[in-house]
């Protein structure tokens, strides 16, 4: 039972004999980067590059389910990828347009 699994996973056309296993097997770095970085400081982000992520998980996310074969390993990186960028986003947003509200209301 095992094996024949495994010889399915090993032929599939998105399988571990193709870039289309590999690439996104490795844009599993950039998600587990950016989750490492919610212990980073709000300032520190960069608008820029949590829009590119955030982007390119939405876009790409919609691609992986309509190519063929299905990529659901694509697909997953990147719904992480955009999960991740919108979560760096929201905590910068939050950061750079409302502390400043809350600390003058807190000094008044």
């Amino acid at each position: 039972m095992a094996t024949s699994k495994l010889q399915a996973l090993w032929n599939h056309p998105a399988g571990p004999k193709t870039i289309h296993f590999w690439a996104p097997t490795f844009k599993w770095g950039i998600s587990i980067a950016n989750v490492a970085d919610f212990a980073k400081p709000p300032e520190k982000l960069s608008y820029p590059q949590q829009i590119a992520v955030t982007a390119t998980g939405v876009i790409w996310s919609r691609y992986s389910t309509v190519i063929t074969p299905k990529n659901w390993n694509l697909f997953s990186v990147n719904v992480a990828m955009a999960a991740t960028g919108i979560y760096q986003l929201s905590r910068k947003i939050r950061h750079d347009y409302f502390n400043e509200e809350e600390v003058a209301v807190a000094k008044e």
